[in-house]
């Protein structure tokens, strides 16, 4: 202790570096006999736990093979005593409610057919996902065992899946059952490993050790007891020979540092520790000030790390040479690279797109030579996640100045604008929507316009074609019935009827922009087909179509406008007759087709039936870009057309509850349908003929 003590005061007067040296000094002949002693102290105390471990192995292997020949003994006798299957049963469960090691008991035959089993209460049946049949062959050799050696055999152990998707580790004993020296059949038990330790150990040998059954390389097989976890492990192994079986018992058990020195090696230590004690006293004070330092220090790059593991925008530093020295979790989750996939690289960087590489690298090698500085406003540009994805980036770069005002790289911050784009495209959608309104807005105008200046006209043009009319019919009484006269007075009468169906377009155009609700009729799916059909026959004679008409017998009337409804089939049946020519057909045909269209809806306490008209034609088809806006109003194919047409259709017949849509036409040509209600408690009308229009 005085020389302990002089050393120290030595410590205090020398200068700084002696100081230092006898304290390295100091420290290292205490490190050394502290390492020996505890070397030692560690060798004493294994020799001390390995003995006890080995001893605890065997008491444990003394106490599963006296309860396995006990398990014998019981089973032996649950044979002998009952030959019912019934009393037998009821005697399995008993044994298995007392026994937890095994899973199952069988009686089987002498051919090993299954008389009688019965599972654990304690487990569901263990064979319910692979079947009793895939152990068959374990079951067989023990039993061959047993029948040879006349006494019983256990198999090798086999892994058993569960239906929760774990498994266990099961054995099997076969115990023969003999009668007047003939075999009569078998008892086998079956035994799962996990549960034998569990059980059959004593529990005071598993509170500080871990027990195991492992093959002879090592193989684990089961396992049971929660050791303390330390820094060594002690480990003990026997064998357990069973007949037609053997495998080992291992113990194992952790120590984390000796319980309790020697009373030698613990007075050393204690001499020791008031040798450091001295030590501590002058080191106290230069360790709390270098402590103080630390904990700021270490404050200060928590606080650092902190506030840059918070940010959501990345940040990327690169050297002189342009490889990246550091990122932030931010711009790791923003590119899906983990830090040590992008630390060190350099050109190109693993987030480049490939078809960007070249670019990327020009442009870097000149940041890097300083010909270049960067806006402090920033610059956009392209990067690739991990799983190929791109998005755009807002990047901000400035140089890194060391303590000495030299640069020493860049420092790079990174915002991911795709949000922003997203919410400019979706603004820019919304003004196409806008502005489409307001263009649907102003036809509305127009169309109230054409209905307010053109009613006027017609009425007059309706008006003349009556007194016209009347005036013929006044010649003709006197001029005896010329044919001239008659056929004048048919042309007179279409021109008023006409004149007097556009009057009713306008009208109902224009109910339908200012979107007031008309009254309905029920009307004749044949008239409505006989109201157009003058209109397209003209057209149909013109473009040499042919024109053929289909109705399924028994088809009540519709309830709907009239008006609007007949501007639907006029419009399809147009559309697809200018197709038709357009793409030069050579035999055109244009077929109307109604029909009921499937299973009536429930509305209420009643339930609506529909009707389906179909218009269908052998043109070229719809294009595969032109389907997806065929229905958006103002797009058109035609240079003349306003592309309001089937936007309107579709929107009429939106209007009377129905729906519009088409399919291609094998093999050539389209499909429109669309459906309308059937007028509610009229009956159907008789089935009109199919009719052809050339």
């Amino acid at each position: 202790m005085s020389e302990l003590a002089s050393g120290a005061a030595a410590v205090r007067r020398g200068p700084p570096l002696m100081r230092w040296s006898l304290w390295a000094l100091l420290f290292a002949l205490v490190a050394a006999l502290l390492v020996t002693l505890v070397w030692l102290a560690g060798r004493y105390e294994a020799s001390q736990v390995q003995n006890k471990l080995e001893r605890d192995t065997g008491d444990a292997l003394s106490d599963i093979r006296s309860a396995l020949n006990r398990n014998v003994q019981l089973l032996q006798a649950l044979q002998s005593t009952n030959s019912d299957r019934r009393a037998w049963a009821r005697e399995a469960a008993g044994l298995l409610l007392e026994h937890p090691e095994w899973v199952r008991i069988e009686w089987r035959d002498s051919a090993l057919m299954t008389v009688a089993a019965t599972d654990s209460p304690f487990r569901a049946s263990p064979f319910e996902r692979m079947g009793r049949a895939s152990s068959h062959a374990d079951v067989a050799l023990a039993c061959a065992n047993a029948r040879r050696v006349s006494g019983p055999a256990y198999s090798g152990s086999y892994f058993l899946p569960q239906l929760d998707g774990m498994g266990i580790e099961v054995m099997e004993l076969c115990l023969p059952h003999m009668t007047a020296g003939q075999l009569t059949g078998y008892v086998i038990a079956t035994y799962s490993l996990s549960d034998v330790l569990a059980t059959l150990v004593g529990p005071q040998l598993m509170r500080s050790q871990e027990v195991s059954f492992t093959e002879a390389d090592g193989t684990r097989l089961a396992l049971h007891g929660v050791a303390r976890r330390g820094r060594r492990v002690f480990t003990a192994q026997q064998l357990l020979d069973l007949p037609g079986n053997t495998i080992v018992l291992r113990m194992d058990s952790w120590r984390g540092a000796p319980d309790l020195f020697p009373n030698v090696l613990t007075a050393l230590v204690t001499a020791m520790s008031i040798a450091l004690v001295a030590v501590l006293v002058m080191l106290g004070k230069d360790m709390r000030r270098r402590f103080r330092a630390e904990q700021d220090l270490a404050d200060a790059l928590a606080f650092r790390k902190a506030m840059e593991d918070s940010l959501v925008t990345g940040l990327r530093a690169r050297d002189l040479q342009g490889r990246i020295t550091y990122v932030n979790p931010a711009f790791c989750e923003m590119v899906g690279f983990a830090p040590d996939e992008l630390l060190g690289h350099s050109n190109p960087a693993p987030y480049w797109p490939p078809e960007l590489v070249d670019e990327y690298s020009k442009r870097q090698e000149i940041r890097l030579a300083g010909q270049l500085t960067p806006p402090r406003e920033g610059y956009e540009s392209v990067f690739m996640r991990k799983d190929g994805s791109r998005f755009p980036v807002l990047i901000i770069e400035a140089p890194l100045i060391n303590a000495h005002g030299v640069q020493t790289g860049w420092m790079s911050a990174f915002l991911d604008i795709s949000e922003q784009r997203r919410i400019e495209e979706l603004s820019r959608a919304s003004q196409e929507r806008l502005q489409a309104t307001a263009r649907l807005a102003t036809v509305g105008e127009m169309a109230s316009l054409l209905s307010h200046e053109l009613n006027q006209p017609l009425a007059a043009i309706s008006s003349y074609a009556s007194g016209s009319i009347n005036l013929l019919k006044m010649h003709a009484a006197s001029a005896a019935g010329s044919p001239a006269v008659a056929d004048i007075e048919v042309a007179m009468r279409r021109i008023a009827e006409q004149a007097e169906r556009a009057g009713k377009v306008i009208k109902s155009v224009h109910d339908f922009v200012r979107r007031s609700d008309k009254e309905r009729e029920p009307v004749a799916p044949r008239d409505l087909l006989d109201a157009v059909m003058p209109l397209v026959s003209l057209q149909a004679r013109k473009l040499g179509v042919r024109v053929h008409v289909h109705m399924k017998p028994g088809l009540a009337p519709v309830l709907c406008d009239r008006t609007m409804v007949e501007q639907v089939l006029l419009n399809l049946a147009r559309n697809a007759m200018q197709a038709m020519d357009e793409a030069g057909v050579l035999a055109p045909s244009l077929v109307f087709e109604v029909r009921k269209a499937g299973v009536g809806v429930s509305a209420g306490p009643a339930t609506i039936d529909w009707l389906e008209f179909a218009v269908i034609d052998v043109g070229p088809g719809i294009a595969a870009e032109v389907q997806a806006r065929l229905f958006t109003p103002f797009f058109t194919t035609k240079s003349e057309g306003m592309g309001l047409g089937l936007s309107l259709c579709r929107t009429v017949v939106e209007q009377h509850g129905g729906f519009l849509a088409y399919e291609p036409n094998r093999p050539r040509g389209t499909i429109f349908r669309f459906t309308l209600p059937q007028a509610p408690g009229l009956a159907a009308l008789p089935p009109p003929a199919a009719a052809v229009v050339n």
